[in-house]
């Protein structure tokens, strides 16, 4: 209750924005703007010493005439999102950090930043949106018009007292095109700014993954490429370096195309097999999250089975598909159709129409 007490005395007129620098958070600082708000940017330093990425929000705040926070979150950083990236290879899996880092720095980092601005609301440059359910008196991620750009798959993993101060200005949003041309009618300095990295802790001019992770301490053992009878195919250099559904630079020759089906830590084996071996009706999923529960357990209503539309990867279109919980607390969603390359790791997130309802790790 008191908690309540002091967020109702917040304005609604100021946000703090996660401002990068990029095109994506520029236009939602001018829509925010035109709309009527007090907007602070945010600057997320991630390692601690990004001089120029700081100077390029810095001259961006300038420009659209808002006051700029900056703040080293790099400790924080370094043990919720570069240290699950690193155990994560070195156990055979493939991870996905935005989806650590979303819920324990980024988002969480804004509103500790809105409560210190006294703001209520918070904002993003991602291409998703936010609804209420009165019914449930639950608020719901849901896609954004913007289907090729849609990173509500990202976002299943944030809590209710986020998504109760979430504003995403670009959720209306159908082409790329349109964010930039908001930006180039201002004449700011960055509406043709190449789109930001995959990884954003790694510089890819720089280094691949793989060094990051030895760089990091993750040690890099040889095994054996292996099918799917256990006979040893050839020799491997280390399961970082492989992903469930890989085919380019296996660095084995076998006559035909390999395509990596599995992963093994413990043997320190990399299985090979033929493209339909990747395809698969069933997946496992630990570590699961719901919205309306904010923990694991699937919402009582369902009665322990949903029937969804579910996606494996960000990249990968809806499926329909039914999930059940295990004895153990794990979800089995089970596909109509059977989908390609379920990657240990990687997340499964599950859909109602337009909103975003849990998902969880695959295993």
């Amino acid at each position: 209750m008191q908690k309540r007490m002091i967020m109702t005395t917040l304005s609604k007129n100021k946000i703090v924005l996660g401002l990068s620098g990029g095109v994506d958070s520029t236009a939602a600082a001018l829509l925010l703007k035109e709309q009527g708000f007090t907007v602070i940017g945010f600057y997320f330093d991630v390692l601690g010493n990004n001089r120029e990425g700081a100077e390029a929000a810095e001259r961006l705040a300038d420009q659209l005439g808002i006051e700029l926070i900056k703040k080293d979150v790099s400790e924080e950083f370094a043990k919720e999102v570069i240290g699950s990236f690193c155990s994560e290879y070195a156990c055979g899996r493939t991870p996905n950090p935005c989806i650590v880092c979303n819920p324990a720095v980024k988002f969480k980092t804004l509103v500790q930043t809105a409560d210190e601005q006294n703001a209520f609301y918070i904002a993003t440059g991602h291409y998703a949106g936010c609804v209420y359910d009165e019914e449930r008196q639950t608020y719901y991620i849901k896609r954004s018009a913007n289907t090729r750009k849609d990173q509500s798959y990202m976002l299943y993993r944030l809590g209710q007292e986020t998504l109760s101060r979430v504003i995403f200005p670009l959720e209306k949003a159908e082409e790329k095109a349109e964010i930039r041309e908001i930006v180039r009618e201002r004449n700011l300095f960055n509406a043709d700014a190449a789109d930001s990295q995959e990884i954003c802790f790694i510089d890819e001019t720089q280094e691949d993954y793989v060094s990051f992770l030895q760089r990091q301490g993750v040690e890099l053992k040889e095994g054996d490429f292996i099918d799917a009878q256990g006979n040893r195919l050839g020799r491997h250099g280390g399961i970082c370096r492989y992903t469930v559904g890989q085919r380019k630079g296996l660095g084995i020759a076998l006559g035909k195309p390999a395509f990596v089906t599995a992963v093994d830590a413990i043997k320190n084996t990399v299985t090979l097999g033929d493209n339909e071996d990747l395809f698969q009706r069933r997946v496992f999923s630990s570590g699961n999250f719901f919205t309306e529960t904010g923990n694991d357990k699937m919402p009582e209503r369902y009665g322990g089975e949903i029937r969804v539309q579910a996606k494996i990867r960000y990249g990968s279109r809806l499926s329909d598909a039914s999930v059940f919980v295990q004895k153990d607390g794990t979800l089995l969603t089970v596909f109509d159709d059977p989908q390609r390359a379920a990657a240990p790791g990687q997340s499964i997130v599950f859909f109602e129409g337009e909103r975003v309802i849990g998902g969880g790790f695959i295993r």
